[in-house]
């Protein structure tokens, strides 16, 4: 149940509308495509709202960023991109340790809500090795696996729960959190 749609056009702006639609009123923020690098911008003044921006049309990127936002807590979303550190590719292993323990929750949820939707979710460890290939990301991978089963047997945090079945609906209707298998071997 959790693999890609190849019929589906996914567009990123459906994804905004679908965002949008649910939480411009209810939480005040926006989503919004074509920034150059995510960043979520906390409200600027009493009653503006919060924008939440993904990489240029991406919608990876987009539900990435969602992830962050929906399991953001109420601190969190006061400040600039959450208040998370970024450090670039060419970490050192206790950076990428720290990266990879901020980034199970988030990628667990990212992979959910791509479920959603039938799309294909790959894990970021966003990092490269000293001759420029990838990580190795076979114990993230479990861990964010592990996550993501872990709250298919509880429950989604309120604002997760409601951007999946709103992506659901409009993509897959009928679809439980239930149904969808995550299984570490499956995703690169």
């Amino acid at each position: 149940m959790g693999s890609a749609l190849p019929h589906t056009r996914f567009d990123s702006r459906d994804l905004e509308r679908l965002f949008n639609r649910c939480f411009a009123d209810s939480e005040n923020t926006r989503l919004f495509g074509g920034a150059a690098e995510p960043v979520y911008l906390p409200p600027a003044a009493d009653g503006a709202c919060a924008q939440l921006h993904y990489r240029e049309d991406f919608f990876a990127s987009a539900l990435h960023e969602i992830a962050h936002w929906c399991i953001a807590g109420t601190e969190r979303r006061q400040q600039l991109d959450f208040g998370y550190w970024y450090a670039s590719e060419g970490r050192s292993p206790q950076q990428q340790a720290a990266f990879e323990a901020v980034e199970v929750t988030p990628q667990a949820l990212e992979w959910i809500l791509s479920s959603a939707c039938g799309y294909r979710f790959r894990v970021s460890v966003d990092n490269f090795s000293d001759d420029g290939t990838p990580a190795d990301t076979a114990g993230f991978r479990e861990l964010v696996a592990a996550r993501a089963r872990a709250w298919q047997q509880a429950s989604l945090p309120p604002r997760a729960a409601r951007f999946f079945t709103a992506l659901a609906d409009h993509y897959r209707p009928g679809l439980s959190l239930a149904a969808l298998e995550f299984d570490s071997r499956a995703v690169q």
